[in-house]
């Protein structure tokens, strides 16, 4: 209900160029929505990604979908459904990733989405997961069932200002999945909002990977997909 009142006061004008919205545009318009700065990362095995995110459990592929930076409209629209309370505009993101990334070998034979959890804590606080709603979009545009399963089990500080290995450090053991044996030999796809050293989703993929496999079952295929990621 809020996200309905929230959608009918917001302005029908793009939220980055202010020109209005022709029929069936959602918060971007046409113009702002191709100029976003896409990667192309799902489509190479190898990118920058690979190189940054260890294989501390084994993983098949990792891709951001558009470049971030402070100033760019990336970050720009980041901020707009996790502080200014626009969840349904990360699920409008989450669509288009989704619908970009269909046809690509990088979704392909996806079994599961999983979205990076928040804390019940920040949950309360925020009122939404932006990662969930990310997983949501995705979901609408390629049929693929999101899992609820994984689960934040403790809060961590904020990752901002934080070196790398401190990053990792904060985000050790953070994340437990629910009903491994779900997920034996299944390929999962964990999703996150944005990814700078990688830390945050990595952790939720070592606790898909060894939740599986410490109950001697078949280990999940794991790739990660972010909406942004740094470059």
């Amino acid at each position: 209900m809020f996200n309905m009142i929230l959608d009918f006061l917001l302005p029908a004008e793009c939220m980055l160029c202010e020109s209005p919205l022709s029929g069936g545009q959602r918060y971007i318009c046409a113009s702002c929505r191709a100029g976003l700065p896409r990667t192309g990362y799902h489509l190479r095995a190898e990118n920058p990604m690979t190189l940054r995110v260890p294989p501390t459990v084994p993983y098949e592929r990792i891709a951001g979908f558009l470049f971030y930076t402070h100033e760019s409209p990336a970050a720009l629209l980041i901020h707009d459904f996790k502080y200014r309370g626009i969840s349904s505009l990360a699920r409008t993101m989450g669509r288009m990733m989704g619908e970009e990334l269909a046809a690509s070998e990088f979704m392909e034979g996806v079994d599961w989405i999983m979205p990076v959890p928040l804390h019940w804590s920040k949950l309360m606080r925020r009122g939404y997961n932006q990662s969930l709603e990310l997983a949501r979009g995705v979901s609408a545009a390629t049929g693929i069932a999101v899992s609820p399963d994984l689960k934040a089990i403790r809060p961590h500080a904020t990752q901002t200002s934080k070196s790398t290995e401190e990053r990792r450090r904060n985000t050790l053991g953070i994340f437990r999945l629910a009903h491994p044996e779900r997920y034996a030999g299944c390929k999962i796809l964990i999703i996150d909002d944005v990814c700078t050293t990688g830390s945050t989703i990595l952790s939720a993929a070592e606790a898909v990977y060894e939740g599986v496999k410490a109950l001697g079952l078949t280990p999940p295929r794991i790739s990660m997909l972010t909406l942004a990621t740094t470059s």
